[in-house]
């Protein structure tokens, strides 16, 4: 089901209805109602991939309660790789395997070898990696007690399925989400308030500027040969603004539906395209995986500490991993070896935490140093999406040689005007926004109200005839 159908707009007033005036005095009946919402939710793309949801659910849960009882060093090992095999087990297969098979046939024919492969038409469930991360982090802070395992099967469900942030994050942690389903949720009207103008910037997002964005990101480069320079620069720009605003709509919407039931999911984006350098944006964009990273795998390799070789070696599987993680295709690893590169100076000269605050803060505009440096860093991601949105790696290089060719001097052929126009006042709306949780959090909350009002209802008039049909997100396919 998506956020953006006609479906969802159904299903989620009747889940609110039910929640809030029906199990609204009985804890464990709401989690119930959270657990069954959230089955039918995923259940609504594909019914069989439920099992699969449950069984990693009642693995994970209990393993908790086993390494919770059992003190022995090697046991509580023991059960920490089965539950980690289980889990990335099933990843491999339904993610990785015709991958990995295809990729062995083409190295056998490197030396001459041919092989039939068995490849599997296998499809892949929606959310996989998401809810793989969030329960396997669940028994790794079990297994180092830094989390005390719950007794309560029907709250670890919930706590796993939470339908709005299940098939694309953010990724929450235990720590965070799981008490929340222990304690009685009271209605708030200024967080639901708050929670339904966060839905209408994330739907904005989505359907105005990513779906917008994708038309011509997907003219451009699924016809790439057929165009200049300059055209396909601007299908790199259109797919950078794309896949920002589809991911980033997707976590606003999350967030906001989650604050409707009375939840409080973290930051997943902090306006990453306003960074000083590369190693900021890595700390603004897709948080919950970035530092999923740093504490699962980062950390627990040595980090930053150690000597040189340690700190290269480090850095490049934690972006490697990152880029197989979004993707069984070689463009997603190169995608990830660029970001390293691009991270690496910074972390070997010790400036990778130099920009921690805010930039221009305390200031409408950036100083010229800034403005340069946030101009070179989104030019660094703008050339490495090109790898991440293209088919394969031959179509990345000859889509960036046909970049830096003559015909980069030409006007380009694809320019809508709405387009750019639309972009132009999000990223204005985005800037001034930039010190807030997302973009509209406060804008016009102090001034008149019918100006307020009519600024909302500008936004979803603009969501109305904008959209297109029902438009998947990004990310589902990770």
């Amino acid at each position: 089901m998506l956020f953006n159908s006609l479906d969802f707009a159904v299903f989620l007033p009747i889940v609110f209805v039910l929640y809030w005036f029906v199990v609204n005095k009985n804890l464990k009946r709401q989690n119930a109602l959270l657990v069954i919402a959230s089955y039918v939710f995923y259940g609504w793309w594909d019914w069989r991939f439920l099992f699969l949801i449950l069984c990693s659910s009642l693995v994970d849960y209990t393993i908790g309660l086993m390494l919770e009882k059992e003190h022995g060093l090697i046991k509580r090992k023991v059960l920490l790789w089965v539950s980690i095999g289980v889990n990335l087990g099933v990843l491999v297969f339904f993610k990785y395997y015709n991958f990995f098979v295809d990729s062995f046939t083409e190295v056998f024919s490197l030396f001459g070898s041919k092989i039939q492969p068995n490849t599997l038409d296998v499809i892949l469930p929606v959310g996989i990696s998401f809810y793989t991360f969030q329960t396997l982090s669940y028994t790794i802070d079990v297994y180092k007690r830094k989390l005390k395992p719950t007794s309560n099967l029907v709250a670890f469900l919930a706590f796993v399925s939470f339908f709005p942030q299940l098939v694309a994050g953010p990724i929450e942690r235990a720590s965070n989400l799981l008490p929340q389903f222990y304690r009685m949720r009271k209605f708030h009207y200024s967080k639901a308030v708050d929670g339904c103008r966060q839905i209408l910037w994330g739907l904005f997002k989505k359907i105005v500027i990513a779906d917008q964005c994708a038309e011509y990101a997907n003219e451009i480069f699924n016809h790439s040969d057929d165009y200049s320079g300059s055209t396909l620069l601007m299908g790199a720009l259109f797919f950078t603004f794309q896949i920002y605003g589809d991911f980033s709509g997707y976590s606003d919407i999350a967030i906001g539906t989650s604050r409707l039931f009375g939840f409080n999911l973290k930051q997943n984006f902090a306006f990453p395209y306003f960074s000083r350098d590369i190693a900021e944006f890595w700390r603004r964009w897709h948080i919950s995986l970035s530092t999923w990273f740093r504490d699962y795998l980062y950390i627990p390799l040595g980090g930053s500490h150690g000597g040189t070789w340690m700190k290269i070696r480090n850095t490049f599987i934690i972006f490697l991993v990152s880029g197989l993680w979004h993707g069984a295709n070689w463009t997603f690893i190169i995608w990830g070896f660029l970001n390293a590169l691009y991270f690496l100076p910074l972390l070997l000269t010790n400036r990778n935490r130099v920009n921690l605050d805010q930039v221009a803060l305390g200031r409408n505009f950036p100083a010229l140093k800034e403005f340069v440096s946030i101009g070179a860093t989104f030019c660094l991601t703008v050339f490495a999406w090109i790898f991440f949105r293209a088919e394969s790696l031959s179509h990345a290089i000859n889509y960036i040689i046909d970049i830096f060719s003559i015909t980069l001097f030409k006007l380009p052929t694809v320019r809508p005007t709405y387009l750019l126009l639309f972009l132009m006042v999000f990223v204005l709306i985005e800037w001034f926004g930039r010190s807030k949780k997302y973009a509209i959090e406060s804008l016009f909350l102090n001034r008149n109200r019918w100006l307020r009002w009519m600024f909302y209802m500008l936004l979803i008039a603009c969501v109305f005839i904008l959209e297109g049909g029902e438009q998947e997100f990004i990310y589902f396919q990770f």
